[in-house]
């Protein structure tokens, strides 16, 4: 049953979830190359078995051993991965790990629940989760980190502040891809996008935000759970990919917050 909710997550990519009729779909959501803009955001792939690699997610480097990511990610995980490489494409470790990525320890923030609340707003609570390497990423790979955020900093944004996403699957989602689920596009994007008010302002657990190709705004998808929501222009997580509201990955997209002080302590205690 948990797995089950995992994959009915209408996330925005912890898998590749069976959305519609075998094939291809690919959803550009203004995703363009890194290009070393964020060296410090990786590929993360999960066991939910010892040796069994089983799905895949994005995260960041917050200190040279600790992963930032999302709590649906490292839920039912007993092992993770991850990679630094702006394309791990054809790379022959993927996904069972080699000399060219980290091993490392899945936590979840606890009291993280799927389905606890109430609406699109209370659909997860604590989505938050933290990888522990079992090795120091070395400088000369990643000499820069993801910066966290100061408590209740959300709080405080406009309407339409500027964001930008970064992952590893922000361009492509494919239907009807099945098990296994860490295959498909692995590439880091990065693409801009803006917080969407409205009647839902900002909720004690989620920012909402756009997902708007036509209207200038990036978009997360499929591969990108977990992935960092920065402060336009910034290495400040102001939140976590969460979960996207239908197949098309576009319309809005909700991450879960970091900026929460029960959650800042919670990932404090991985940096002490």
């Amino acid at each position: 049953m948990k797995r089950m909710r995992r994959y009915l997550l209408a996330a925005a990519a912890v898998v590749i979830l069976v959305l519609g009729s075998v094939g291809i779909a690919y959803a550009i959501t203004n995703g363009q190359p890194d290009e070393g803009r964020h060296p410090y955001v990786g590929l993360l792939v999960f066991d939910d078995a010892p040796g069994h690699p089983a799905w895949r997610c994005s995260g960041a480097l917050i200190a040279p051993d600790v992963v930032l990511t999302a709590g649906h990610c490292t839920d039912g995980a007993v092992a993770a991965r991850i990679w630094l490489d702006e394309s791990v494409q054809g790379n022959p470790d993927y996904p069972s790990g080699g000399a060219t990525s980290y091993e490392g320890i899945p936590y979840t923030k606890p009291g993280f629940c799927i389905g606890c609340g109430n609406g699109l707003p209370g659909f997860a609570i604590r989505d938050v989760g933290i990888v522990v390497l079992t090795e120091e990423v070395p400088t000369d790979v990643v000499s820069v980190y993801a910066d966290l955020p100061d408590p209740g900093q959300v709080d405080t944004l406009k309407n339409k502040t500027s964001v930008d996403f970064v992952g590893y699957g922000v361009q492509e989602q494919i239907h009807g891809g099945g098990p296994p689920y860490w295959t498909g596009l692995k590439v880091r994007l990065y693409a801009p996008s803006e917080l969407v008010s409205g009647k839902f302002v900002h909720s004690d657990e989620f920012m909402r935000l756009a997902l708007n190709p036509g209207g200038g705004s990036g978009g997360t998808c499929f591969g990108d759970s977990g992935g960092p929501d920065l402060l336009r222009g910034t290495n400040t997580v102001l939140a976590v990919n969460s979960y996207v509201t239908n197949s098309n990955c576009s319309g809005v997209g909700y991450s879960a917050r970091v900026d929460i002080p029960e959650v800042l302590a919670w990932i404090q205690t991985f940096l002490d």
